[in-house]
């Protein structure tokens, strides 16, 4: 059984998922990424290898992606995220032509061919009001945590404007609303549908069609894709669970078992008589 291993280093989370040669996800494994990149690619690749009751080498190829994909000495081959994010994203909901993908740090909107290619994209600008950063920072300025953002959504009734196109000048409508007495859920709301309207236009740059496939951490929270389905007035597909933060890492993972026929291939007709 040819295993392989996708690793997702985030500026904010290390995931990974491994996969056996029937396409079967064995085992996922994430944790916050820090400053200890090497040591923590490390960690992850042990700890998702003792989840699924595995040795280390029997694991026959590695792939990596994401901010510190080439920081990983122990990897066999790098691929971009877009890249790792389109394979996994088409292997979830085959018939995927647009994939949004909302991390900490970054935002980006790619158009996908048949084959999973990438025939263009788009990133958000370089502004913390375009990512889920965002959010985290909103909470944090009401003096809540990430992990409330998901029970500050479903108190929401209703949300007030975060109109800034920068996040210090929407950290000041956050401020201002708060010392006019808004409740903090409803501020909540409004950070998310600002954060969705740019996912929104960053979709219509490179001309989004249907299927949507929608990926990233945030999307953990249902609301996100709930406000998208209602600006692109289209159904979405999100993965179930928590593999949105996983689909690149599955994707590497995909990646990995196509190198390994690749090599096979290659090595078969290096054998075969003249």
């Amino acid at each position: 059984m040819a295993i392989t291993l996708g690793l997702d280093v985030g500026s904010t989370y290390t995931k990974a998922v491994l996969l056996d040669d029937k396409q079967q996800i064995l085992a996922k494994w994430m944790q916050p990424t820090g400053h200890r990149i090497r040591e923590v690619a490390e960690e992850v690749t042990d700890n998702v290898v003792k989840e699924a009751g595995l040795r280390r080498d029997e694991v026959a190829y590695i792939i990596t992606t994401g901010y510190a994909r080439h920081q990983v000495p122990f990897r066999d081959l790098q691929v971009t995220d877009l890249t790792a994010t389109a394979r996994g994203a088409r292997f979830l909901y085959p018939n995927t032509r647009t994939v949004l993908d909302i991390g900490g740090q970054t935002m980006k909107a790619s158009r996908i061919d048949d084959r999973a290619r990438v025939q263009t994209f788009r990133l958000n600008d370089k502004c913390a009001s375009g990512t889920g950063a965002f959010l985290e920072k909103t909470a944090r300025y009401m003096g809540y945590h990430t992990e409330d953002i998901g029970s500050l959504l479903k108190l929401a009734k209703q949300s007030v404007p975060i109109s800034g196109v920068c996040a210090v000048f929407a950290e000041s409508e956050v401020i201002n609303h708060l010392s006019n007495g808004v409740p903090p859920e409803e501020i909540m709301y409004g950070s998310v549908l600002s954060l969705m309207d740019r996912a929104v236009q960053l979709m219509r740059r490179i001309k989004a069609e249907p299927e949507f496939t929608l990926v990233g951490g945030i999307l953990r929270w249902e609301t996100m894709a709930n406000a998208i389905r209602e600006r692109l007035d289209a159904e979405v597909n999100v993965p179930s669970g928590d593999m949105p933060q996983f689909t690149a890492a599955l994707g590497c993972a995909l990646l990995g078992q196509l190198r390994l026929k690749k090599l096979a291939a290659e090595s078969k007709t290096a054998a075969a008589p003249a």
